[in-house]
């Protein structure tokens, strides 16, 4: 399994922003089983990277492929499918429903093609100290305790990648480090990639190759 990046630019960059990238312009190729750190300062384009490889946007040059399929040429099945069972993904922005507690949401998820039982999002909150919160309504949760919730939502399915933006924004060290192994160890099961963006280098994400954008 592997997502190919192929002289890729989004169409709102001039040229000039190739400049210095280790993504930009360049043909990549990303396996399963890799995790790959991108270090992305604001203004580089992190989140629309991430929400081209997860299909939500296509406004960019170049091509990316995934598994010599080129994803601008998917229709919506071909998305649906993609997102269900191959791709993953934690949003910087979360997009939890607000109105629905955090059982629902992550369940909601789990539901659409579950990797794990329903006993597992109990446990998964437990660990993550969220545990107390499963009945609460998502928008009355901290920040930091729903960017909890967005990364066991990710974990519920099946996935061949997992990108991760900005997962840990509103997290202390403990709290980042044990939501980290516990997508590490996820990770694991499935033999699946991490492709995690970022604004630094996190010393606790053992990455095997690191990308500036």
């Amino acid at each position: 399994m592997q997502l190919q990046l192929q002289q890729l630019l989004p169409v709102y960059f001039d040229e000039s922003q190739r400049n210095g990238s280790e993504v930009w312009r360049k043909d990549l190729t990303f396996n399963k089983g890799e995790y790959i750190k991108i270090v992305a300062p604001s203004g580089s384009g992190k989140s629309s990277l991430m929400h081209f490889l997860y299909g939500l946007r296509n406004e960019y040059n170049g091509n990316i492929t995934y598994n010599n399929n080129d994803l601008k040429k998917f229709t919506a099945e071909d998305f649906a499918v993609y997102r269900k069972d191959q791709v993953s993904i934690v949003f910087q922005d979360l997009r939890l429903f607000p109105e629905q507690t955090v059982y629902e949401n992550i369940e909601l998820k789990r539901q659409l093609n579950s990797f794990h039982p329903a006993e597992k999002i109990k446990e998964m909150a437990e660990r993550l100290g969220i545990g107390s919160k499963l009945k609460n309504k998502s928008r009355i949760c901290s920040y930091g305790e729903q960017q909890r919730v967005a990364i066991i939502r990710a974990l519920m399915q099946p996935f061949d990648f997992l990108l991760l933006d900005e997962p840990f924004s509103h997290l202390d060290d403990k709290n980042s480090q044990n939501a980290m192994q516990l997508m590490l160890e996820e990770a694991r099961l499935r033999n699946a990639a991490i492709i995690f963006a970022d604004l630094e280098r996190i010393d606790f994400f053992p990455y095997t190759r690191l990308f500036h954008l």
